[in-house]
């Protein structure tokens, strides 16, 4: 089953495609990194599928196959977003009385002990938090919900190193305590590495590379070796991304290590993910192929024959 699953999804304000032609399929079970530079459309992809926007073209579908933004699909997503919103002048107790009573479902001891857990007063209200308690508030309605998907909209851009880590710490306790599948949208690729184990990477509108972390961190490499010869090799290589000091070179490229050979006077290094997710970031024209697939890739091809 996809949690997520686009196609031919556009969004448009006024003249400015915000998405476009964007096909895509995150299955569920996984913890998803959505990754992009400001204005690549990561927001506006997840509005699009949490049903907060309609699309100019195409389709999203959630939870394996629900239309995004109808009652089923809704009743299971539950949604944070980057500015945690919540009314200020009300109260931990109010705030879970209101969700309670706008949602179908809500376990309202699992909020409450929770918020004991942390420390965090029913009588307090929202206004008089710090940002990390106001964060990990938000996160407790949306858990509460009991969801089977969880989007988070770059929940942690505010938050101090140990609100981040706590804040992270809750929701990778959901996802093995229930099964939950999150979508998580960031720039902090440090965290992301240590959480995420499927990577959506977002583009100037469109989706660049997406699949399982080990396959893409299979699939690439570094290639370390004299600057005099980058040249030479980047004909032969899929070269991502280069780096080329005075003497020596770096290639981020695509590969299988296991037939592919190093070239003589060159060595191989694993890629981080962050790594790899910055090099497509500086070359927003490269291509995910070969290696993984890019979700959508099958469907082009089939179309086409």
């Amino acid at each position: 089953m996809n949690v997520i699953e686009t196609r031919g999804l556009g969004k448009r304000y006024g003249g400015i495609w915000a998405l476009r032609e964007c096909i895509l399929a995150i299955p569920d079970g996984h913890v998803t990194a959505l990754v992009g530079p400001n204005g690549a459309g990561k927001t506006t992809l997840l509005n699009l599928a949490v049903g907060l926007a309609a699309p100019t073209e195409g389709t999203a579908t959630v939870l394996g196959g629900w239309p995004a933004g109808s009652a089923s699909a809704l009743d299971g997503i539950a949604f944070v977003a980057q500015d945690t919103p919540l009314y200020k002048s009300l109260s931990a107790a109010d705030m879970l009385h209101v969700t309670r009573n706008l949602n179908r479902r809500f376990d309202q001891r699992y909020a409450e002990a929770r918020l004991g857990e942390l420390g965090i007063p029913l009588k307090r209200k929202a206004g008089e938090m710090s940002g990390g308690q106001q964060a990990q508030l938000a996160l407790t309605l949306a858990l509460a919900r009991r969801p089977r998907l969880l989007v988070l909209d770059e929940p942690m851009a505010m938050l101090d190193p140990l609100a981040r880590h706590d804040f992270m710490a809750t929701v990778m306790a959901a996802v093995a305590d229930d099964g939950l599948s999150v979508v998580l949208s960031s720039h902090v690729l440090a965290e992301l590495e240590r959480v995420a184990d499927y990577l959506v990477l977002v583009s100037r509108g469109h989706v660049q590379v997406a699949g399982a972390v080990d396959e893409l961190l299979a699939h690439h490499r570094v290639l370390t070796g004299p600057a005099t010869e980058a040249d030479r090799y980047a004909d032969r290589l899929s070269v991502v991304h280069s780096r080329r000091g005075a003497a020596q070179a770096h290639l981020v490229v695509r590969t299988n290590a296991t037939t592919d050979p190093v070239p003589p006077g060159w060595q191989a290094h694993p890629v981080s993910l962050e790594e790899l997710a910055l090099s497509y970031l500086r070359e927003p024209g490269a291509a995910a192929l070969p290696g993984p697939a890019r979700a959508g890739d099958d469907e082009r091809e089939e179309a086409t024959n």
